[in-house]
């Protein structure tokens, strides 16, 4: 039987700036089609200097095509995978890193959030004194888990475990949108940046302070690797602060393998045994002891907020985020709207 292949050049215009990491910027865009058709998304673009190593390129697009089926409420989802060497720049004149034309650039276009990461999360708590309940702090390390859960046991065509690892779990990594969705980003890029070296020759790996014992002692890694990352965040979202978190690199990754794992109910009062619990299982270095699996993780930490009855929804974290970013309800309409007479027939 003959396939049938539909050939089409993909458009889009870049915008405005929304986050500059590691890897690349991400910006927001639109995808530009026939009959006038735009789709707002949003692009992250590679950053020139790592596309010309080809190591790095080759397990960056094979990482790519790995996930590229990860479609989960928790997941930010990838639309697709490019390189180009032709640019459109919107009327802002917006050129990342200074691409001169005919430069090739490898881009990601992927679903656009409306929101901010964890870290601008927590960045904007501080600024404005808001302290987070534990409730919703436990409530988004249960969204991370329970995309954890679906990518740990994603499986191919063929039946086979795709073995997806995240490997880069960190506040960075996790959206929080304006309608209270936590989603994960940035799945299968971890592992293709360890074979990516900057500028000064040193190898990019996950972030110190967040990665897992076994990344810290460059071992093999496998899902409980995400489990420990994600429990670092969580205890972040307690706490205010990373424990592990040192002025440099060596000394951060020296306390995720040997600082003694504290009893985080003399740390605040945000802890209660069960969460307690939870966290020191989920940081063991003994990977027999640590949770086997993000889905025993999510069961627990959903059962510490929904035990007792209702607990925090999507719902309740977007009205936290949207009044902490000063941002208006979707759902409320505006006076204007409310008493503007009705159109004529």
């Amino acid at each position: 039987m003959e396939r049938c292949l539909i050939q089409s050049d993909l458009h889009y215009e870049l915008f405005e700036l929304i986050f500059e990491g590691t890897m690349g910027a991400v910006y927001d865009a639109d995808q530009l089609g026939a009959n006038g058709f735009v789709k707002q998304v949003a692009i992250k673009i590679i950053r020139p200097s790592f596309c010309t190593q080809q190591q790095f390129i080759d397990n960056f697009i094979g990482e790519a095509k790995l996930v590229s089926d990860l479609i989960h409420t928790n997941i930010v989802q990838t639309y697709h995978l490019g390189e180009s060497t032709r640019l459109i720049y919107a009327k802002m004149g917006v050129n990342p890193y200074g691409l001169r034309p005919g430069q090739k650039v490898y881009y990601i276009a992927m679903e656009l959030i409306h929101g901010s990461n964890l870290q601008q999360f927590s960045a904007q708590l501080t600024a404005k004194g808001q302290p987070l309940s534990p409730e919703l702090a436990v409530f988004i390390a249960s969204r991370i888990a329970r995309g954890l859960a679906y990518a740990h046991a994603k499986r191919g065509r063929d039946g086979k475990s795709l073995g997806i690892v995240h490997r880069d779990i960190s506040p960075k990594n996790v959206m929080v949108s304006y309608q209270g969705d936590v989603k994960l980003i940035d799945f299968g890029v971890a592992k293709a940046a360890g074979y990516l070296a900057d500028d000064q020759e040193t190898i990019v790996t996950g972030r110190s302070e967040y990665m897992s014992p076994e990344q810290a002692n460059f071992q093999d890694t496998d899902k409980r690797a995400d489990i420990f990352s994600t429990a670092v965040v969580l205890s972040e979202l307690l706490l205010g602060y990373n424990i592990f978190r040192c002025p440099s690199i060596e000394d951060s990754r020296e306390r995720i393998k040997s600082m003694e794992i504290p009893d985080f109910r003399e740390l605040s009062p945000n802890v209660d045994d069960n969460i307690n619990n939870i966290l020191q299982r989920a940081l063991a270095r003994d990977l027999d002891k640590r949770y086997p699996d993000a889905k025993t993780l999510l069961h627990d930490l959903e059962y510490n907020i929904y035990h007792k009855g209702y607990g925090p929804t999507n719902e309740t974290l977007g009205k936290f985020v949207r009044e902490l970013f000063d941002q208006p309800d979707p759902d409320q309409v505006p006076a204007e709207a409310e008493t503007a007479p009705p159109a004529p027939a």
